[in-house]
């Protein structure tokens, strides 16, 4: 049997930390912090079923959806794990409409913390793969308490980005803006191993992911597009497989490691489509550009954006640079 020597996500983020000099240590601590509050909401997540933390809990948040038990509780931990370690100035969660501020009694630190606590909640009761988003930028204001402005800066200025996959196994993957790597949890130890090192999308793949149902409302570049995929076609390997679990999370990892393309095209109901720029498009963006992919909203790269609002919606296509790339044309064809 081969010795792989077995790497946690905290030494595989010293050790990251260490190739990078005048690194002070901050950033490790942000990651660890938040790999513990992962752990918390993983074990609320396995174990809802069992107890009385699905279903609604009657209010709805900022974007009308119904506001799950398990989002509020996920929402909860995460700006509780975070809000008292002096690393961070402010923070802002899609379950939330203002900024949420550091307590006044705790040191404010350089960092930002924009996240997603339960990414595809809609489906827990369906026993569906679930996840959690984050993103870290640098503050913009010199000290003191965080701002608005420190929320919304432009994708290409995150330090780093990551999501969490509450599936059949638990799965953390990140970026430091030094390539992407998968971390699985082993529920025995309680760690997050290295499992997944370095990933990187296929130059091209054969799925495609999207929610047909908005057919109708799509404009004609979009539609042209997929009927382009549906097509035969050999030396392209076309036609290609529709794969949508309808859990943004669960299908851009899908897309990462086995290529091909995820698509929330904006269309004559929401010309913006329905994902959040600061809490999902920028930070998949980051991950699949990392990982040799590319992610736009259409017409430009997402994580060139400037964002106005801190709730601003994007149209997002992202997956294999070829894919993508094919897709632009499309796009701009009409």
């Amino acid at each position: 049997m081969a010795h792989h020597k077995i790497v946690t996500l905290e030494r595989h983020i010293i050790e990251g930390e260490r190739s990078h000099p005048g690194a002070t240590g901050n950033f490790s601590n942000i990651l660890r912090d938040l790999s513990l509050a992962i752990k918390i909401i993983w074990r609320e997540v396995s174990k809802a079923g069992l107890v009385n933390i699905l279903g609604a809990t009657g209010t709805e948040n900022i974007h009308g959806d119904q506001v799950k038990k398990l989002d509020v509780l996920a929402d909860d931990v995460i700006y509780k794990a975070m809000d008292h370690t002096g690393h961070l100035c402010v923070m802002g969660s899609e379950e939330h409409e203002e900024i949420l501020k550091i307590p006044t009694n705790y040191p404010k630190g350089k960092y930002v913390l924009l996240y997603d606590p339960l990414d595809g909640s809609s489906n827990i009761d369906a026993n569906v793969s679930i996840g959690t988003i984050f993103s870290l930028y640098r503050r913009i204001t010199p000290n003191g308490d965080g701002t608005l402005e420190d929320c919304i800066q432009p994708g290409y200025k995150q330090i780093a980005a990551g999501y969490v996959v509450y599936g059949s196994s638990t799965m953390l993957v990140y970026t430091t803006g030094d390539g992407v790597h998968g971390f699985t949890l082993d529920p025995s130890i309680g760690e997050f191993l290295l499992s997944h090192e370095n990933i990187q999308i296929p130059k091209r793949g054969k799925i495609y992911s999207v929610n047909e149902g908005n057919y109708k409302w799509w404009d004609s570049g979009v539609k042209k597009y997929i009927k382009y995929l549906q097509e035969e076609d050999k030396p392209t390997n076309r036609p290609y497989s529709g794969r949508y679990i309808g859990s943004m999370i669960a299908d851009v990892h899908r897309t990462l490691l086995y290529g091909g393309i995820f698509l929330y095209p904006g269309d004559s109901r929401n010309p913006n489509g329905k994902l959040r720029l600061m809490y999902e498009g920028n930070p998949i963006a980051y991950i699949m550009e990392q990982a040799g992919g590319r992610a736009i909203d259409g017409s430009r790269r997402i994580l060139d954006v400037v964002p106005k609002k801190l709730h601003q919606k994007t149209p997002v296509f992202v997956g294999s640079e070829e894919d993508v790339t094919i897709c632009e044309k499309f796009l701009k064809e009409g």
